[in-house]
């Protein structure tokens, strides 16, 4: 799979713009399709700008223009005929996901791959009705798409594994370290785990045990420090073992369980709260402040890589 195959990408929002920027930046031809041809112009700036972005923090082998200039954006299916992957990346929809996968069915050869792009809803699921199952799995990328090294594999139960294993060995080549998901589960990995730990952190601030700003503050400078070297099961290791067993037997059986969404948070979401991006969440923003965040917090992306890339690979192999 090292060979720099062309790739083809369905949507081109946001995510969608990153994903293709990071594949060009591993030298691959793309081929990004958008329902909104005559947006094509901002797609390509947006593309452009990322690039700039990878360049100015020496993330690239070749100008961005060089790159830009394989990149082809179309409205059209056909013009995905001879490609051997497809990365589905709109919005989380199961029927508008179903719809493009049979468009795709309609011009891709039976061995071509599929990628779905989602973070929550099961592969399985969105194989039903396909002519080849075998080739849908998921690929669950991080924001932005083209910084992180994050990546999810997920199998959906008709998944060839084999082809799962092309996709994890080829997103190395994109710079990533990705992780496979082998079976089916809504959530995957990371939003499992990231889910598991905001409902805890809300139980806490519904309950007046802290403050949301106290729990920020603790989650950086515990957690924040040692999790991007190691990871979870790697940072048990290096602090010893047994103290954790002791701590589960008593804490689990008081760690909150419930299933509902906590009522603040649809407050908050119906009052309007999207966050930085409409300066209104869960800590007060002007305009300039959240504007301010938001680079700050890129800035910050990249930092960790690099920071991130100076120790050995998969989390401590030495």
């Amino acid at each position: 799979m090292s060979e720099k195959i062309p790739i083809g990408v369905v949507g081109l929002g946001l995510m969608g713009s990153s994903i293709v920027t990071c594949l060009l930046a591993a030298g691959h031809e793309v081929t990004a399709l958008t329902r909104n041809i005559e947006k094509s112009g901002e797609a390509r700036e947006s593309i452009l700008h990322f690039l700039v972005q990878l360049q100015d923090e020496g993330m690239l082998k070749e100008p961005p223009g060089a790159i830009l200039t394989r990149l082809t954006v179309t409205g059209e299916y056909s013009l995905f005929a001879h490609h051997e992957i497809v990365i589905e990346s709109i919005i989380e929809n199961t029927e508008e996901k179903k719809r493009v996968f049979q468009q795709l069915e309609n011009v891709l050869s039976p061995t071509a791959i599929i990628g779905t792009n989602t973070s929550a809803i099961p592969v399985t699921l969105l194989q039903n009705d396909l002519k080849y199952p075998e080739r849908l799995l998921g690929i669950h990328w991080g924001e932005p798409a083209h910084v992180l090294r994050f990546l999810e594999v997920i199998c959906g139960e008709k998944t060839d594994i084999k082809n799962a294993e092309k996709i994890v060995m080829l997103a190395e080549e994109w710079g990533k370290e990705p992780s496979l998901v082998r079976k089916d589960i809504r959530g995957f990995i990371t939003n499992r785990l990231m889910y598991a730990m905001l409902r805890e952190a809300i139980y806490l601030v519904e309950n007046n045990y802290a403050t949301l700003e106290d729990i920020d503050r603790a989650c950086r400078n515990d957690m924040g420090y040692w999790i991007t070297f190691a990871g979870l099961f790697r940072f048990m290791d290096l602090t010893g073992i047994p103290a954790y067993l002791s701590v589960m037997k008593d804490l689990f059986p008081e760690l909150n369980n419930s299933t509902k969404a906590p009522q603040f948070i649809e407050e908050l979401v119906t009052s309007g709260a999207k966050g930085v991006s409409n300066a209104h969440g869960f800590y007060p923003y002007t305009k300039e402040s959240a504007e301010e965040w938001e680079k700050q917090f890129i800035k910050f992306t990249y930092e960790i890589r690099k920071l991130a890339e100076k120790f050995p690979k998969n989390a401590g192999d030495l």
